[in-house]
């Protein structure tokens, strides 16, 4: 008998307010390490009818306009009149910054392994644990259903950008539902797409138009079949959005950034993180290893936990999960983990070049499958390497 399931996965587009705040957070991060690589940055926002507010722990040698940075952000994201609920230019732009805890930095210059006559090295910012996760799905290793519904979410913005329909607005969602048969993607069994839109609009010209420059754009025709449900602006109205319609907060769509739901996840957000902060670094680091996993052959789907002790440099555990799918056993995967990549934070940020302002561009449509952008934790040489072990 054959297995059926579905699953469901949803994006938001760059002018949902809790991703203008993760852009708001991920741009003060970007102009700090701009100028000041070994900053320490742990910066929140959040935001509500005309109020932004930026908060957080900064230790930093530079100087950087954090209001006017996050002025240009809402700008850029397209909230650049009042009639749109909220204005960039006009908004008030609240801060509170304070300096990094004296008692956090002792362990994180200093880990425990160099305390006790170790090699030099940075412990882990926080405890806590990280998930990576990647599949053979998609040509990115992402789950089908979180990868159709940032793409969707990322050309509902570009339309809008690109003035192709004029009476969109920045705030949007969207939302995929994948049908699969023995674990194999087979068909796309639902699509939902909500956006921000003027008042003078109808929603007959709204359905129409997203489906021809969204939906028939993105989605292969083969994925879709005459069962396939499509529901746009399903309430009938949508004018009031962004930060006018719901507050926002820097960290709370991390299932839209890592892997829609598909795979576990530690908790801990990453906007506003410097990569000292376990939470952001070993989150990619995890992602690297499970990539690489899977592109060297050795697994179908592959899960990695790391998990880590603040002020320790080696993680305390690493767990394997590839659900059946493994050429060799869990456990066995697990040693070459150990053996082949370093997931101590001082070589994460090393091997994975993470000191360096790469990180606004990723606050919106996901931090992985991200081709585009050439993010180290993306690359596959390691699998090369690694195929050794299929011998």
């Amino acid at each position: 008998m054959l297995n059926r399931q579905f699953f469901t996965s949803e994006s938001v587009t760059e002018g949902h307010p809790d991703k203008i705040c993760d852009q708001i957070s991920d741009a003060v991060l970007d102009a700090i390490l701009e100028k000041d690589p070994m900053a320490r940055v742990a910066c929140e926002t959040c935001c509500t009818t005309g109020m932004v507010m930026i908060m957080g722990e900064i230790s930093t040698n530079c100087y950087v306009d954090i209001p006017s940075i996050a002025r240009n952000t809402i700008l850029e994201i397209g909230y650049d009149r009042a009639k749109y609920g909220f204005d960039g230019t006009t908004c008030s732009v609240l801060t509170s910054i304070d300096e990094q805890s004296s008692d956090i930095a002792m362990g994180v210059d200093h880990s425990l392994e160099t305390k006790e006559g170790g090699e030099e090295n940075n412990g882990a910012g926080d405890q806590g644990m990280m998930f990576g996760y990647a599949c053979d799905e998609t040509p990115e290793y992402m789950p089908m259903s979180i990868s159709l519904a940032h793409r969707l979410a990322k050309q509902l913005t570009k339309i809008r950008k690109d003035g192709i329909v004029d009476y969109l607005r920045p705030d949007g969602k969207t939302q995929v539902t994948v049908e699969y048969i023995d674990d194999k993607p087979t068909r796309v069994d639902t699509i939902v797409i909500s956006t921000q839109h003027s008042d003078t609009v109808s929603l007959d010209t709204i359905r129409k138009d997203l489906k021809e420059y969204v939906i028939d754009v993105i989605i292969d025709p083969k994925m879709i079949d005459e069962d396939t449900k499509i529901y746009i602006n399903p309430t009938g109205r949508f004018v009031i959005g962004g930060p006018q319609g719901d507050s926002g907060l820097t960290g709370r769509k991390i299932i839209v950034d890592t892997y829609g739901g598909m795979a576990r996840h530690g908790g801990g957000a990453f906007s506003g993180k410097d990569p000292t902060k376990v939470d952001r670094s070993a989150a990619y680091a995890a992602r690297y290893v499970a990539k690489n996993i899977v592109a060297a052959g050795l697994a179908k789907r592959c899960e990695i936990q790391l998990a880590y002790a603040i002020g320790i440099a080696h993680p305390v555990s690493i767990l394997v999960d590839t659900f059946g799918t493994g050429k060799l056993k869990d456990e066995e995967i697990s040693e070459i983990v150990r053996k082949e990549f370093d997931l101590r934070p001082t070589a994460i940020i090393k091997t994975l070049d993470l000191r360096k302002p790469q990180y606004k561009q990723l606050a919106a449509y996901g931090h992985f499958g991200r081709d585009d952008l050439n993010v180290k934790w993306e690359d596959t040489t390691p699998a090369q390497e690694l195929k050794k072990y299929l011998k």
